[in-house]
This record gives structure tokens, sequence and C-alpha cells, in this order.
């Protein structure tokens, strides 16, 4: 096949499930509760945030909203609610629950196992999980979490975690579903050859990568060239968080340097990355994140850009797929 001619797929550009990720409304209620326990007026407030800037999707993060928590009926009343607001969740995302955990990675494990179940009724085709674990006191206190010590997975934990994460996938893969591996600093998906390498372990059809690559420039530490990194992930990948960042160093000093950006605006050069995912044969949903501002706000000018960057990219493409796929 041609360099020119990427791969098809079942989305436009404008279709192209893009999701507002829910964190930015944080794990309580007005009442200082679980998102969980809210009213569902609450739950309608932020959803119809969403709704107003643009969103057709959402992931509702077990950081704001986890699912595996809720009765069958209140499930019920989410789905309501969704349905009211007109929005779709293409990923269910699992955050700092790892299934390794010391303390709680039984229970996490299980949690995986209802997301799995719980994700199709819902129309998802992502639950996206990970190693990383709850912050430290000093992750914390701190204006940044970046800008501390977090969890460092052990490696004696590796093979445990190979075997549940393959586990998980069997499960997705029998609902349907694919699973997809957060990247994160100090994690057993760490860094681009340990997350290719444990991929390549697992070993499994249902089970990618989500190169959130925006979680290591972050870092102030050394790091990978970016259009290195995702060039060693991008063909493993099936779903995408994506958020970017400034990066400055200076050698006289050793400092680092690094804010939260809107995508076009940072260190990774989303327009080049996104096109040669499309290259690679990228089809997953893309989750938009963004610390600190106006979360939502920067999500939605974010979800635009990724939007005007699919269509550039592919109108021959897209074209030929609104033909046959007409709306």
């Amino acid at each position: 096949m041609p360099a020119d001619t990427p791969p098809s797929v079942p989305y436009t550009a404008q279709d192209w499930p893009i999701a507002g990720n829910m964190l930015a409304f944080g794990p309580t209620g007005p009442d200082g509760g679980p998102v969980s326990e809210a009213p569902t007026s609450y739950w309608a407030d932020c959803l119809a945030q969403m709704r107003d800037l643009g969103f057709s999707h959402i992931d509702p993060t077990d950081a704001w909203l986890p699912l595996h928590r809720l009765t069958d009926a209140r499930l019920e009343e989410f789905k309501r609610i969704l349905a009211d607001h007109d929005l779709q969740i293409p990923s269910i995302s699992m955050t700092r629950n790892s299934v390794v955990d010391a303390q709680h990675g039984e229970r996490n494990l299980a949690d995986a196992h209802r997301l799995i179940d719980i994700a199709p009724e819902f129309g998802a085709t992502i639950v996206n999980t990970g190693f990383m674990q709850a912050f430290t006191p000093a992750q914390a206190d701190a204006l940044w979490f970046w800008l501390a010590e977090g969890h460092v997975d052990d490696p004696a934990l590796r093979p445990l975690a190979i075997k549940r994460i393959r586990e998980l996938g069997d499960h997705a893969q029998a609902n349907g579903i694919q699973l997809s591996l957060e990247m994160y600093e100090d994690t057993f998906v760490g860094t681009p050859d340990e997350a290719v390498a444990f991929i390549r372990d697992v070993d499994h059809a249902a089970v990618g990568l989500n190169p959130d690559l925006g979680n290591l420039v972050r870092l102030h530490r050394p790091v990978e060239d970016p259009d290195a990194m995702f060039e060693k992930v991008l063909p493993h990948t099936n779903f995408w968080h994506i958020k970017n960042y400034s990066r400055d160093f200076d050698p006289a000093t050793g400092a680092y340097a690094t804010v939260p950006l809107p995508l076009k605006h940072g260190y990774i050069n989303y327009r080049r990355i996104i096109r040669r995912a499309l290259e690679l044969g990228f089809t997953g949903p893309f989750c938009c994140e963004h610390y600190g501002s106006d979360s939502i706000g920067v999500c939605a000018e974010n979800r635009d850009y990724i939007r005007q960057v699919l269509g550039s990219a592919t109108p021959a493409r897209t074209s030929h797929i609104s033909e046959e796929n007409p709306a």
C-alpha cells in the first residue's frame, strides 16, 4: 500500500470518538461524599457542562464516577442521564487502581472484571487500566503531583501482572472489547521499551497500549525524544489518553520546567504524531485530558484540534468512508 494511503478505518474525522475525561470534576460530589453516592442532578450538571462544550463522548473514569460501585438501579439512572444529554462512552478508564497493588490488587482485579462486564452496556469498546497507584503524601502536597516521587513497581510482581492482564484480556475478548494499558512512569509500562516488552510478554490480541506520553514528558528527569518514543509504541496502540506539556531544561543548572498546555502548543508535535499513528493503523478512541486551569475547556479545544488534524491527514479516506457509510 502506498505510504500516502493510510489503512481504512470505520470513522470520519467528524465522527471519530474523541472523549472528554471527567476526572476534572474530581471524586467528590457537592456534599463532599463520593460521586457514586451523589444525587443524579449532580451527574446531570457535570454532563451538561460537557455537552455545552460540544462533547458527544465522555470517559467517566473511576477518578470521577466508579461505575463498578453503582447498583444496577443507579447504573440505569446514569444511562438515562447520558441519553438525556446525547452523550456516548467509548472508553472507561481505571485510575491508580493497579491489579498488583500490594494491599488492594485482588479487589482492583475484581473491579476491572466488573468494568469489562459493564462496558458493553454503554457501547464502550475499551477498558483502560494501568499500574499507577495512589498518590504518596509528598505527591498530594505538591503543586503538581509529578514533581514528587511516587510509586515504583516491584519487579518481582511482573509475572503476576502479566498473568492478571492476560486474564483480563481473555474476559475483554469474550465480551467483544479490548483492554488498554496506560503508560506511566516507574511502572511495568513506564518507558516505551518496557511497555513494548510487557505487551509482547502478555501476547494477547485484546490487549494494547495507551501511549499517554504526556505522563513522561512532564517529568523532571531525562526522557527520550517524543517522536522516537511514539515510534516504538504506536504499533501497539489501541486507545489514547492525549495531553501535552511545555518542557524546558537548563544544562547549566540541571533544572527542568514543565507545565500543562493545549495540544498544539506543547512539547509534543501532535500533528505529526497523529498522522503517523494513522499511517500505522490506529483506529481507537481518543480521550482528552488536561490538568489545571479550565481543564474541560482546554479539552474541548484539544478535541477540535484533533478533528482538524484527522481531517487534514485523511481527506480522501474520510470521503470514501462517508460514501460507504452515509449518516
